[in-house]
């Protein structure tokens, strides 16, 4: 599965640092109360709510892997259209592109 050019640098420029940021992530997935497609979704919800869009692409493909609709992947993203108004519409190409080419 493909990270975005920016985590691939993150990995390559600063490989302790990574490392122990993904020990986190991985505790705290394990720790996690939700389904994987549930935490997922929330996690693309949260991505289109702050503009970053560059990790669109891998979480809309984990979040399909673990049964993810296309539906259900433009409802996480438009999830936030209330709290933070259009700025999540922008993820909404780069989620179905992503979708749409697995």
């Amino acid at each position: 599965m493909k990270v975005s050019k920016s985590f691939e640098v993150f990995a390559k420029e600063a490989p302790e640092v990574h490392s122990a940021w993904m020990e986190t992530v991985h505790k705290l997935d394990i720790v996690s109360k939700l389904d994987k497609k549930t935490e997922e979704l929330a996690y693309i919800a949260v991505m289109a709510a702050t503009r970053l869009e560059s990790g669109l692409p891998f979480h809309v493909t984990m979040a399909k892997t673990n049964g993810a609709t296309r539906e259900e992947i433009i409802s996480a993203i438009l999830v936030g259209l209330p709290a933070v108004g259009n700025t999540v519409i922008s993820a909404l190409p780069v989620a179905l592109e992503a979708y749409d080419e697995v």
